[in-house]
């Protein structure tokens, strides 16, 4: 299954409104709230690599307040 870990920058002091709206968003798996240069992290599975890239481009980063993204895309799943 593709994964992606999404590192989002929000507008200042909208952190929470992201992640309850992210949670929302159908294919985010985990969303946490971070410190350093990125404001969120969502971690983000899809059942083909298309799905994947759509939820990325036209859900996540539609998101109010989201300012940017940087997509990290899972070459693989280790257990």
């Amino acid at each position: 299954m593709p994964t992606a870990f999404v590192l989002i920058n929000t507008e200042l002091g909208s952190e929470t409104d992201v992640l309850k709206d992210l949670k929302k968003v159908e294919g985010v798996d985990e969303v946490f709230a971070v410190y350093g240069t990125y404001d969120v992290v969502a971690k983000v599975k899809a059942e083909t690599m298309e799905r994947l890239k759509e939820i990325v481009t036209v859900r996540i980063r539609k998101v109010n307040n989201v300012r940017a993204t940087l997509t990290l895309m899972s070459s693989e799943n280790a257990k």
